[in-house]
């Protein structure tokens, strides 16, 4: 385990660690820039507490006063909610910068998987992956999560990708960077808000003990880099698949716009679409990452059967 000079491993994560029993990290974003207060703060609380009802521990993370946390306590989330988009939302680029400066940061998929990795945990709960934007051609505009996927030995479970990316080229560069592709229960990529996409994963899978074989299989054989698990998101909350995208070509029209581009073109898009549908987006939100949770923590258990 790299016990990091900026590290905090929260001491009930740790111990779960060095027992080898099964964690679970989450992300903070999520709760500063995901959603409004109070209800961040509540499904965050939600989502670990269906992470231990799942027979893991909960490792939310994030950067408070420069310091690398690993295991949030319930007033950390609280501060972290109450704060919201005050926090700096921290990339690779941005860690640091941040810990040299003593600041607060909100970890994206990127440094969640960072954070994790150092402190030793496998598996990653979190609501979609970043990927390569519409337009991409000519923009550049990649998600670091992409890359981080392609060397961070951590799982990451998520609903797939928003359809306010291009699927087919973040699958492409996913294929050339050597990450493996799951769905988990479906052959097709789920897309966040929906359950299709017209996009075919590299493997079905349909158990947690299937996924944990495949990913301690990976590691035995030190492959590096990450592995994704695309679970999507419950019928009862799926939203419909021309309602969600006819919000997102509007939103993403009225982007260009309004010339908005860089790490700011995510969150335009997504409270634009959630304002096209009523707010209908949020709900399906919520919901898919408590699903996330549940399937991480029962694929951390079962890869600690494992080791």
């Amino acid at each position: 385990m790299n016990m990091n000079h900026y590290l905090d491993v929260n001491p009930e994560v740790a111990a779960a660690i060095a027992e080898g029993k099964p964690v679970v990290a989450l992300e903070s974003t999520i709760i500063s820039h995901g959603m409004p207060y109070p209800q961040n703060v509540e499904t965050a609380l939600n989502v670990e507490r269906i992470i231990r009802e799942n027979g893991a521990v909960p490792a939310t993370i994030a950067i408070i006063g420069g310091r690398l946390k690993a295991g949030l306590t319930p007033e950390e989330i609280e501060y972290f909610g109450k704060k919201g988009q005050a926090i700096t939302k921290a990339s690779r680029r941005d860690l640091a910068v941040l810990c040299a400066r003593g600041m607060d940061g909100a970890t994206t998929v990127t440094t969640t998987m960072m954070i994790a990795h150092m402190a030793g945990i496998r598996i990653f709960a979190t609501g979609g992956i970043g990927g390569v934007h519409r337009g991409a051609e000519t923009t550049m505009d990649v998600s670091a999560d992409l890359e981080e996927l392609a060397h961070t030995p951590v799982m990451v479970v998520c609903a797939g990708a928003k359809s306010i990316l291009d699927l087919g080229l973040t699958l492409e560069y996913l294929e050339t960077h050597g990450v493996p592709v799951i769905g988990y229960g479906t052959d097709e990529l789920p897309a966040f808000y929906t359950r299709k996409s017209g996009f075919n994963v590299d493997y079905r899978m349909d158990t947690p003990e299937e996924l944990a074989k495949a990913f301690k299989v990976q590691n035995d054989l030190s492959l590096g880099g990450g592995m994704l698990v695309t679970n999507p998101i419950p019928e009862a909350y799926a939203m419909d698949v021309e309602v969600i995208n006819t919000a997102i070509d509007e939103a993403i029209a009225q982007s260009r716009t309004l010339g908005i581009h860089g790490k700011a073109t995510t969150p335009f898009l997504l409270a634009k679409v959630k304002e096209l549908t009523g707010g209908d987006s949020l709900d399906s939100n919520i919901q898919l990452v408590y699903n996330n949770a549940k399937i991480a923590a029962l694929t951390a258990k079962a890869y600690c059967a494992l080791s």
